[in-house]
C-alpha cells in the first residue's frame, strides 16, 4: 500500500499555469475549447483536497482576470 500523499501547494498560495487551459464543457456559458486561463496565468490555491482511489492530490486554483 502506498502511504499518503503531501501536497506540493498550501492554501493561499500564489500558482502558475504550464499550459493554456481550455473548457471542457465545465463553463457552459462558453464554447468548448474556450481560452479560459492562458499559460503563465497566476492563481491562488483556494482548496486542496484528495482523490482517494488514485491517491491524487487536486487544488482549486481562483485565477485572476
Amino acid at each position: 500500500m502506498i502511504g499518503p500523499v503531501v501536497p506540493k501547494f498550501d492554501w493561499g498560495q500564489k500558482v502558475v499555469a504550464v499550459a493554456d487551459l481550455l473548457n471542457d464543457g465545465t463553463f457552459p456559458e462558453l464554447p468548448e475549447e474556450a481560452l479560459i486561463v492562458p499559460q503563465g496565468g497566476v492563481g491562488d490555491v483556494v482548496q486542496v483536497g484528495m482523490h482517494t482511489e488514485t491517491n491524487t492530490v487536486v487544488y482549486m486554483v481562483e485565477f485572476g482576470p
